[in-house]
Parts: C-alpha cells; structure tokens; sequence
C-alpha cells in the first residue's frame, strides 16, 4: 500500500512541471492577444476624438502610446508593457481607465477583462465613443431621425426622433439596440420596416462584409452566433454568403402614430477609419417633412 501511494505522489510530482509549463504557455498566448487588442483598438482613435491636438510630425495611425499613457493616468512604461505582452500584473481600476481612455464599447470591454483574467466591476459600462459634440449634433438634426451606430449595426446614441421611428427604443435592453438583431426580433420594429425582407438582406450581407475584417474577435462572433440561434430567417439568408458594402438610398418605414415615411440615409463616418457612424434619415418627400415635425412634436408633447 505504501508503495502504490509512493508512486502516485511520484507521478503527480513529476506532472506537475508539465501543467505549470502548459499554464505559463496559456498565460503567453493570452497576453500576446490582449497586446494585439490594445494596439489595434489604439491605432483607431484619432486625437481630435479625445480632445487632443493630431500635430505636425505623426506618423502613427491612430493615437500614440503616450497619449494613452495619459489619458488612462498610467505610466508610460508600464502601458508599453502591456502592448508588449509583459507578464505584469493589471489592476481592475487601471483596466477600467484605460478602457475608457481606449473607448471601448460594452462587447469590447467585455473582451478586455476576458484576456487579462480579471472580473469587470462594473460589466454594463461602456464608452461609445459618442463624443458630447456628436450628441449635440443628433439632438440639433431633430426633427430628422439619426443615430450612431457601428460597423455591427449597435446603436450607441440616438435622438428623440429616431427612439420612435421604428419603436420605443426606451424601452429595448441596451444590449438588444441592435438594427440587425431588432429587425429580426423584435415584433414593433419589424412591423414598422415596410421592405422588411429585402432590408434584412442587404443588412445581413453588410454584416458579412464588415465581419471580414473581424473574424477572430468575440464580440463579432458572439453576435452571429446570437442572431443564428434566435432567428432561422437569418440562417436563410446568411447561408447565402452575399456580401454588400454599406450605400445609401431610400427607405419606407410605417410609422404606429403618422403613417408611412420616405426618407434617405445617409452614413457619415466619425473617424478616418471604418467604425461609428452618424446615420440621418431626411424626408424624401413634402409629406414625409411634415410627418417627421408632427412625430417630433408628439415625442416632445410626451416628455
């Protein structure tokens, strides 16, 4: 008896140095992608988007490391650590700062605690990257509807006119604000889309075109997957494999309190790169004009 125990105490001594070799080589791959993450989501954020001056000399793409350094009132070195993949030690608070200083948004921050093994303690924030100028501007654009969103088709700001185009965006969970995942979901919204399965089409296809430059990171992927288990229309048409860049045109949406409204989109990108973007919707017609203000006025009439 004590021989088998001695051979068992043997081999979990000599297994050992394998598992703690397979956890340092874990822990390896996991900063290497949160150093990736970092780099790539800094690189997309120009300085005039957190209120810093671009300059003369600059030849990197997006902010420098530096300029994040500051704004998430980190070292320096230590930030450049991490975009090294270091093996350091990250604080819950430093992570915060610098998910917001990176803007990140809910899916992202999500993603940035997952890689550094830490719990979020505050997991329904987010920084959209909807700038106090950008707010002012939507709520000027009344009574045209308009909205920003991203290249998944999440609505991070709206104004008054456009949280009652389709439904009562009030009343959607912020993590369902999603044009894709509402026009296949949601029963007021989808009776309100007058070219419902053609819009769902080239939405899809879209989604498609924008996901190639996206394939590995989770928040795209758990998306898809969401749509696809909610939604068998959606598997119809993503099974397709269409794929559509984003453009602009008319649209017919059927209003619960004014009727029916033509209007055209119109995206306009808020950075030199393909993410958020403000999208208005401007009366096609005369009718529609008018609509559009008696819309407005009763959201106001209800606030």
């Amino acid at each position: 008896m004590a021989q088998e125990t001695a051979q068992v105490t043997a081999q979990a001594t000599d297994q050992a140095p394998a598992r703690e070799t397979a956890t340092a080589a874990t822990d390896g791959i996991r900063r290497g992608e949160l150093a990736a993450f970092l780099r790539s989501r800094r690189e997309r954020i120009t300085p005039e988007q957190v209120g810093l001056e671009r300059g003369r000399r600059r030849r990197t793409p997006g902010l420098r490391r530096e300029e994040v350094a500051q704004l998430a009132a980190v070292g320096v070195t230590w930030y450049t650590w991490l975009e090294q993949a270091r093996d350091i030690h990250v604080s819950t608070q430093v992570l915060d700062s610098i998910a917001r200083a990176l803007l990140l948004d809910r899916s992202e921050r999500q993603h940035l605690f997952a890689l550094s093994g830490a719990v979020d303690p505050s997991p329904g924030s987010q920084c959209t990257g909807v700038t106090p100028a950008l707010e002012l501007m939507l709520e000027q654009l009344e009574p045209f509807p308009a909205c920003v969103q991203n290249s998944r088709f999440d609505i991070l700001a709206y104004n008054r006119t456009y949280g009652r185009l389709l439904c009562d965006l009030e009343a959607v969970p912020p993590e369902d604000r999603n044009c894709l995942w509402l026009s296949l979901t949601h029963d007021d919204w989808r009776a309100s889309m007058v070219e419902r399965d053609e819009s769902i089409r080239l939405m899809a296809a879209k989604f498609r075109a924008s996901m190639a430059e996206h394939l590995a990171e989770p928040p795209w992927k758990a998306l898809l997957k969401r749509l696809q288990d909610a939604s068998p229309e959606f598997r119809e048409v993503w099974a397709r494999h269409e794929v559509l860049r984003p453009g602009d045109k008319v649209k017919v949406f059927r209003q619960a309190q004014v009727g029916t409204l033509r209007v055209t989109g119109t995206s306009l990108w808020t950075g030199p790169n393909a993410g958020p973007k403000l999208q208005v919707y401007t009366p096609a017609d005369a009718e529609t004009h008018q609509r559009l203000e008696r819309l407005h006025a009763l959201v106001l009439a209800e606030a």
